[in-house]
């Protein structure tokens, strides 16, 4: 038997066993470029007793196993180095430096937006399956434009996409903006996927129309472009901000999108000190009717 006549045997064998297990929760295709969140459904790989009772509690909670699949035909793949578990078809591997400058604005990037210091590119036709993780994605369609987003978000993306540092335009969100100096920046035309600290279904897309949008906590994930970013006073005078009990607040104003994870918190507490910290709604220690 000659190997077309083997991969005709095998192949939809293989194919049977992935849609019986696996389903599609997510899907974005363009041209050449194609991405699926794939979902497992349940997870039955189990030879010890520590790991039934994990493997018990994450089916009964609901968290899925999931894994990001891109389909190339003629496209182009960036992915986050370490991000790739297997492969096949027709694909070239290319991660070029461009040099000790090259090297050196990698290394830089990498020191400001947490993303990898190189991001290996991926050219031709076939199948890329990425590692399989409990974490969660959002797939989205740049259409010309930038996004600005928390370090470590992009995960991978078409290589018509230009990865890069972005800085804070005024020392207030650099400083008080809890976003650090840089931020990542993605810019042009093409399908990008990013890994969330949260469920895609939890994350608020907020559209602004020449509006301002004013955020108390650290949950704003991502922006457009043209939305500016700083941190304020809650009011205008010092008085008026103490007994408001806000404090600064990151702003974004202009047109443009701002999505944002309000969960963020709410898991980030549950985690620190328990379900019970969040029996009741919070309210400000600075109440002077409080007897």
């Amino acid at each position: 038997m000659d190997n077309l006549e083997e991969n005709r045997f095998i192949e939809p064998f293989h194919r049977q066993k992935l849609t019986s297990r696996v389903e599609v929760l997510d899907c974005v295709s363009g041209d050449n470029f194609k991405v699926e969140v794939l979902g497992y459904k349940s997870l039955s790989g189990i030879n010890d007793p520590e790991t039934a009772q994990a493997i018990y509690y994450a089916n009964q909670v609901g968290m899925r196993l999931k894994q990001v699949k891109i389909t190339l035909q003629g496209g182009e793949a960036q992915i986050e180095a370490g991000a790739l578990q297997y492969l096949y078809g027709h694909i070239q591997i290319e991660s070029k430096a461009g040099g000790m400058a090259g090297l050196g604005k990698a290394m830089l990037n990498k020191l400001m937006t947490n993303e990898s210091a190189f991001i290996p590119r991926y050219q031709g036709h076939g199948c890329i399956f990425l590692e399989p993780c409990f974490s969660h994605f959002l797939t989205y369609y740049l259409n010309n434009e930038e996004i600005i987003c928390d370090r470590g978000l992009f995960y991978c993306g078409e290589g018509s996409l230009e990865v890069s540092a972005a800085m804070q335009k005024n020392v207030s969100s650099a400083l008080f903006g809890n976003e650090g100096l840089f931020q990542t920046k993605i810019r042009g035309t093409g399908i990008c996927v990013f890994e969330l600290p949260v469920p895609a279904s939890e994350v608020h897309c907020v559209h602004l129309n020449n509006e301002t949008l004013k955020v108390d906590g650290n949950f704003a994930l991502m922006r457009t472009g043209k939305i500016e970013f700083t941190v304020e006073k809650s009011t205008k005078t010092i008085f008026g901000t103490l007994t408001s009990g806000e404090g600064l607040l990151q702003t974004f104003r202009g047109t443009g999108k701002v999505w944002l994870a309000p969960t963020q918190s709410v898991y980030e507490q549950m985690r620190v000190a328990g379900i019970d910290s969040l029996a009741h709604a919070p309210k400000s220690s600075n109440n002077w009717t409080d007897s």
